[in-house]
């Protein structure tokens, strides 16, 4: 019986997964209905109820008080006594915040980089030295005043055939740019915007204001700025004749940039020059046995490349931060990570918040019980390699091999701040399905089980359930992911290219004025 057969009771060696020996718990492959023989980690219980696929049943009595433990980690705590074969779930764990008894790196890490022959990918080489995976002309608003204008630009050649060398142009429009006070909120913006127009992906852009909004587009001219006049416009609304007379203009501009990017070419450059940003959303109990320990493996595959991770989620790493402060390059680096953590923590507690609200009601239908189980699954998507590196949101990633970034765990934002950071290329891991991609940068997505793959198969580009089902390996769908991103880094397109996924959403830290 294949596993995705739901229909028929599975075997009792095949019923759950223990995923480490001290484990109490199990997760269920599939629905398991009650009276449901279950054998794991050599213990066999039946089940005293129905435990729905991806969720935890007992394994050994558990007291009241008494831990609950996954991945060999603490993951809540019994509300009462738990008995071997009922499910384990929000009904009867209690979440605890840990204090953690950090394991700071002593010595200085080099980058643990495996002697593996050298991989190509064919992308457009820009004149700092990083590659583009795509070729677009970007048309960015400054405010929530020139969003629309911008989309209309980008409307407006929709239905024109654009030289073979160009993917396309297209818009970021968003709410923010105007009502914010002048500070840490209007510098990130800027540094969110400066990331999308200087990006390898994009050949040339239009900086589009109304003329009077908070983020002038002067911050993006200039002798100051990064990019060369012959690559970056900017104009406004209300110097440029309007809605009207602003796509005129916007247009004349663009069709020079047309002509230079369709001069541009494909060439064959290492693999090193990938910065591949990840990102887990709809998670469910499958990410992390499948798709994101893969995600990692297919990361150590990239690191011996010397090419760039990068994991995100700030409040998705809460709960597993002393497995990455191991991990780090050195103390420095480890306490930088750190204070991303306790910053988050006090920026939720000014709105009444904690990092358990993070498990959506769709998180919890698919397993994930709280913040700390979700966490220690998502942590899995950076491999096994040192901490080489932690920037705050949108900031620039600069070094190779594993590196951390300050986002929220809001999938649109932390793309977002992915791609501003350079990143060229996105993995995406989903259990529920998560729909989702971005303007510019290709997104592979990766379902954690076959059900929502076979379900989603126009979003969904590889399939890390077959783990779950026994049809195949960590490693194997790892190099599968591997594999696919050279591919897709070389032009081959990406399921959410082909539906025009293009969710772009700056995170917005104060408070509107």
């Amino acid at each position: 019986m294949s596993l995705v057969d739901i229909s028929l009771p599975p075997p009792a060696d095949k019923a759950a997964i223990q995923l480490h020996a001290s484990d109490n718990v199990a997760i269920a492959r599939v629905p398991l209905p009650e009276g449901q023989v279950v054998r794991a980690g050599g213990i066999e219980v039946i089940c005293r109820t129905a435990v729905p696929m991806g969720h935890k049943v007992c394994l050994r009595p558990v007291g009241a008080g008494e831990a609950i433990r996954r991945y060999g980690q603490v993951i809540g705590r019994a509300r009462a006594a738990i008995q071997p074969g009922e499910h384990v779930h929000v009904h009867n764990v209690a979440f605890e915040e840990l204090h953690f008894d950090y394991e700071f790196p002593r010595d200085e890490l080099p980058p643990h980089r495996k002697p593996e022959q050298s991989r190509t990918f064919l992308g457009y080489q820009r004149e700092d030295g990083r590659v583009g995976t795509r070729n677009y002309i970007a048309v960015v608003a400054a405010s929530n005043c020139a969003a629309h204008t911008a989309e209309l630009i980008a409307h407006s050649y929709s239905r024109e055939k654009l030289p073979e060398n160009v993917d396309g142009v297209v818009a970021f429009p968003h709410g923010e740019g105007c009502g914010h006070s002048i500070g840490p909120d209007t510098q990130q913006l800027q540094r969110t915007l400066l990331g999308v127009l200087d990006h390898p992906n994009v050949s040339a852009a239009v900086i589009l204001g109304l003329g009077c909004e908070v983020n002038q587009i002067s911050h993006y001219l200039g002798p100051n700025a990064p990019i060369t006049p012959e690559r970056l416009v900017g104009m406004t609304l209300q110097e440029s004749g309007g809605t009207t007379g602003t796509i005129e203009a916007a247009r004349r501009s663009i069709g020079a940039f047309i002509e230079m990017a369709a001069a541009e070419r494909r060439t064959e450059v290492t693999a090193s020059h990938v910065a591949l940003g990840l990102n887990c959303g709809g998670s469910d109990s499958f990410s992390g046995i499948t798709a994101n320990p893969a995600l990692g493996y297919c990361c150590d595959l990239l690191t011996a490349q010397a090419a760039a991770s990068v994991l995100a989620e700030t409040t998705e790493c809460f709960g597993a931060e002393h497995l990455l402060v191991k991990r780090a390059r050195n103390r420095q680096v480890a306490e930088r990570f750190l204070e991303m953590i306790a910053n988050y923590k006090k920026y939720l507690v000014r709105f009444g918040g904690s990092f358990d609200d993070n498990p959506s009601p769709g998180n919890k239908e698919g397993g994930l019980t709280n913040i700390l189980e979700k966490s220690l699954g998502a942590a899995a998507k950076a491999g096994t390699t040192p901490l080489m590196d932690v920037v705050d949101y949108a900031e620039r990633i600069k070094t190779a091999g594993f590196n951390f970034m300050n986002t929220p765990g809001y999938d649109p934002v932390s793309l977002t701040g992915l791609a501003a950071g350079g990143c060229n290329l996105i993995c995406f891991t989903t259990g529920r399905g998560s729909a989702i991609g971005f303007p510019t940068i290709p997104v592979i997505k990766v379902a954690t089980n076959t059900r929502t793959y076979s379900r989603m198969l126009d979003n969904m580009d590889i399939n890390a359930g077959r783990i779950a089902d026994g049809e195949a390996s960590v490693e194997e769908v790892g190099r599968e992911i591997f594999e696919m991103a050279l591919r897709v880094a070389s032009g081959e397109r990406t399921k959410a290219e082909k539906l025009g996924h293009k969710e772009f959403v700056p995170w917005r830290i104060g408070p509107v004025m």
